[in-house]
């Protein structure tokens, strides 16, 4: 009889632990496919003939910022404006303002490609953007001290680490190219590279962008109504995002108006000069698979539970991998001696390394329910007999 009390925590166990590890890895592959997206994202603006960064960057934005948001919150989430209706004002309010914030990241995110590259400026705008938002919501929440004295916090915070060096890597060899190449060099693989330019608008950019990792945590509300409205765990988020994007969608839209108009470049729209609608519909594959980023991290960020706020510095990893492996493949280092190809190289894998920590932390937290169902299958028994 002893036995059979005990069975059913030890099948408990034996069911929790794969079920929870299974989630882990499906955790990481989601936010890998996030970070190949959001690395991949602007190729179709290189395909962009004779429009100028702000009259393609805003038809990009609309697509986005506006029409993916709300479709996909359409298909994933029932009820999706009762679900906003719902939603406190307050709540509302700070989804919104953090959205604003980050418009800025993004605003400035663009010039950082421009100045720096795709894969050094990835590099550095989002190793800043990891490293914020994902140390930032534990520390506002109280939960900072509990993670630094667990095992598996930890090792996630380890992981973070590693993320940065990695980032410091890529940078050293941004320095490096720098330093090798003649100002003819850089200019025949980045049009307008600069150095020193490029890094300030970086910076900027990665701790603004840090904000939407604010606006998921400030709209849980949000997402705990969307789930009681019959969504799925994996989209639930795709009604916080419409909120965020309508924030950054303010920012970016007033910025690039108002630089059509200071500079005449409105005209580009209707310059038959200009193949329009091939130019459109290379926007428009660059906004959607823009947004296709955060709808996978959404679902990713469902995987991982309590330690969700892990998924970012693992997003913004897969993100700087996936870029520097186009810069490689686009041949934005040519040129570059044998020394600054083998430090990128080692910057790249570093920052691969850290998503394996990190998932290795988040794997121990969700290991820790089984064990305490092993542990407590013996007491059963105890009260059984």
């Amino acid at each position: 009889m002893g036995e059979g009390a005990a069975l059913p925590g030890y099948i408990a166990s034996l069911i929790y632990y794969p079920t929870q590890l299974m989630a882990v890895i499906w955790g990481v592959i989601l936010h890998a496919l996030g970070g190949f997206a959001s690395g991949s994202f602007y190729l179709p603006y290189k395909k962009v003939n004779g429009w100028s960064w702000e009259s393609y960057w805003l038809v990009g934005g609309i697509v986005s910022w506006v029409f993916a948001p709300w479709i996909m919150g359409s298909l994933t989430v029932p009820d999706l404006l009762g679900v906003l209706r719902q939603t406190p004002a307050s709540t509302l309010g700070w989804v919104y303002f953090w959205g604003v914030l980050w418009g800025f990241g993004g605003l400035t995110f663009g010039l950082a490609m421009r100045y720096l590259g795709l894969s050094l400026g990835m590099a550095v705008t989002l190793g800043l953007c990891a490293v914020f938002g994902t140390v930032v919501p534990p520390i506002y929440n109280g939960q900072f001290p509990a993670l630094v004295r667990s095992l598996s916090g930890q090792v996630t915070l380890a992981g973070l680490l590693v993320c940065v060096a990695g980032i410091l890597v890529c940078g050293t060899a941004g320095i490096m190219k720098e330093k090798s190449l003649s100002t003819e060099q850089k200019k025949a693989t980045i049009a307008e590279f600069d150095l020193r330019k490029g890094l300030l608008v970086a910076v900027f950019s990665g701790v603004m962008s840090a904000c939407f990792a604010f606006g998921l945590d400030a709209g849980r509300d949000m997402a705990e109504l969307a789930r009681q409205a019959g969504t799925n765990d994996l989209f639930v988020n795709n009604a916080t995002y419409i909120l965020i994007m309508l924030g950054g969608l303010t920012t970016n839209a007033v910025w690039c108006i108002y630089l059509l108009v200071k500079n005449k470049t409105y005209t580009d729209y209707l310059n038959p000069s200009m193949p329009a609608l091939r130019n459109i519909l290379f926007c428009a594959l660059a906004g959607t698979t823009w947004y296709f980023q955060f709808f996978f991290y959404g679902m990713g960020d469902s995987k991982l539970g309590d330690y969700r706020f892990s998924g970012w510095t693992m997003h913004m990893a897969f993100i700087i991998a996936f870029s520097s492996m186009w810069g490689l493949l686009l041949h934005e280092w040519r040129g570059a001696n044998r020394s600054t190809m083998r430090t990128v190289r080692l910057g790249i894998l570093t920052v691969v390394l850290s998503t394996v920590v990190v998932g290795y932390g988040t794997y121990l937290k969700s290991e820790k329910p089984a064990a305490e169902a092993r542990a407590a299958a013996p007491q059963r028994v105890v009260a059984a007999e």
